[in-house]
Order: C-alpha cells, then structure tokens, then sequence
C-alpha cells in the first residue's frame, strides 16, 4: 500500500471567497467515534480549533463512542448533507466494512470524501523477558515455540490486531491473540508480563521504551518515523509490510461540491502549517491531506485491503 503525502501547494481563495464559510448561527459538529482524550478525539479538537480559525464560524466536536466507530458513522451517514454535520473517521471505517456483516449504511456510498488527515503508525512492543531484540528474532523465537507468545490486542478488528494477524500470517508463526477491552488495561498487563506484545501507538510507547520498561521490535509503517529514526520498519523483514492507521474527514453523502472543496482546502492549509505538524507528530501522528477525490480512492482501496486481512484472519465482532 502506497503511503503518499498529499500535501501540495492549495490557493487559499475558494476559502474566502464562498459565503458557506462564514454561515451565520448553526455550528459544524464534528462527530467522533471514540471518547474524549484518544487519537481520533484529538485530531477532531485541532480540526475544531484550526478550521475554525481559517474558515470562521463554529466548529465543535460531539463524541458518539461505541460498535467500532459505527454509532458515529451511521449518525453522519443520515445527516442533512448541509456540511453542518462531519466525521473524523479513523482506520476502522475501512475494516468495519468486512468486519460487521450487517452494517446500516455503506461505508463509501453514503459519505462525502473531504480530505485525509494523518497516518499513525505502530510500534510492536515485546516485554524484557521476552529473548527476542529484532523482528527476525521474534519470528525465529516464535516457530521454535509455536503458540507459547502472547499479543495483546486492544479491541477486535482494531488496526493493532490485523496488523497482528497479518504479521503471523506472513512470518508463518502461530501466537496467540489476547482481547481487551481498551489500549490501557492492555498495556497494564504488558507491562506486568502477563502477555508477551502489543502494538502500540507512538505516543503511548514513547515514554515506555524512553523508561525501558518495554523494547521496541519494530515499526509497522514502510518507512522509519523521524521521531523514532532507530525503530526498523518491520517491513524490512517482511517486504510489503505496512498497516499503519489513518485518521480522515467525511461528510454526508450529497453535499455541495464547494462546501466540501472548500473544506478540503481549509483541511489541507491547516495540516500544513509548521505548528499543527509538530502537534499532531508529537501525538505519534505524521499529517497527510488531500483532495477529496484522492481521499475517495484511499478509502475505496483500504475497504478492500483490510477485508482480505479480516477474511483471511477469521476475526469477527466481539
């Protein structure tokens, strides 16, 4: 999977010159389909914060936790396509397309593609205990003990747990696969050895490999992070690897074509500031932007994508 960055130079006019956006009265909610103070929460707060600087008005953000993203998808999905009502989406609006037999709405059909925002790549933490450095060490430890390892996974179907399963399945290795119920109790009993590893993000590993309480092994995007320049991509042992999460905005299906180009523009100027860049990369993200045909496409391809991994994983909704 290609990872391109989107960031070209975009005018800025289309933002002041269209009356959409400086509507009077109604605020632009940004729905977020996760509770306050995790990743998805805090992209929506800068994009509240930042689009409302660039493009005036209101912008606020209503947390709709819940099924995997999908209360907040479905409640973007029968909104007024007035470009009133918008979604972060994350990684599991693509995956949740295979993962959920019965979904109410379609995850490309019903929305309006705005704009990508930002990749998150993971990083596989091992406890000390574990005899293993290096991704080959790990895969060479795991196939002289079949099914000994341990993988906690923050929630089924998440990014961290099909990345998971795709690494098994191509390092031909057999661990076994741990739920939780959230990143923190699982990561509680990482720490206290209970399990073995975990993908983690960025930001969360940070300050447990600084404490070495836990070792990095490596990272599932193709390529190095600049935080974390001695962290190797584990697709340098296994070629093609690359299950890093996103984050995006959608609207409605139906919007005007200007509110959501302008939109885009205004996502796009944002994501290329200098000061937003560091913000989002200090939280473990690397910002993105696009066009909203491009970002169309993104999602077209990660639904197919991520449904080989969920089929070929056999992972079903808990």
């Amino acid at each position: 999977m290609h990872r391109r960055s989107f960031m070209g130079a975009m005018g800025a006019g289309m933002l002041a010159a269209s009356g959409l956006a400086r509507a009077q009265g109604t605020p632009t909610r940004i729905i977020v389909g996760a509770t306050p103070g995790g990743g998805t929460d805090t992209v929506a707060r800068l994009l509240a914060a930042e689009l409302g600087r660039v493009m005036g008005g209101t912008f606020v953000v209503d947390n709709k936790p819940g099924a995997g993203g999908n209360i907040a998808a479905q409640a973007v999905a029968t909104a007024a396509p007035d470009g009133r009502t918008l979604l972060v989406c994350y990684t599991s609006h693509a995956i949740n397309a295979t993962l959920y037999p019965n979904l109410p709405f379609d995850p490309v059909k019903d929305f309006s593609p705005v704009s990508s925002v930002a990749t998150a790549p993971s990083i596989l933490l091992a406890h000390p205990s574990v005899p293993a450095s290096t991704v080959p060490e790990l895969i060479a430890l795991a196939k002289k003990e079949p099914g000994k390892l341990n993988m906690a996974l923050p929630g089924i179907g998440s990014a961290g747990h099909l990345g998971g399963e795709v690494l098994k399945l191509q390092a031909g290795i057999d661990m076994v696969m741990v739920p939780y119920k959230g990143t923190a109790p699982a990561m509680t009993d990482l720490l206290g050895g209970q399990v073995q590893l975990m993908f983690a993000g960025a930001a969360l590993a940070k300050g447990q490999i600084q404490a070495k309480s836990l070792k990095p092994l490596g990272i599932s995007s193709a390529r190095r992070m600049e935080n974390y320049p001695d962290i190797p991509p584990i697709a340098d042992t296994l070629p093609g690897y690359d299950f890093s999460a996103w984050y995006g905005l959608l609207g409605p299906k139906g919007m005007d074509p200007k509110r959501v180009a302008q939109l885009s523009q205004a996502t796009v100027k944002v994501l290329s500031e200098p000061g937003n860049k560091k913000r989002l990369m200090d939280e473990g993200l690397i910002t993105t932007g696009s066009t909203p045909e491009q970002f169309s496409a993104f999602v077209q391809e990660e639904v197919v994508r991520w449904g080989k991994v969920v089929q070929a994983s056999g992972a079903k909704a808990g």
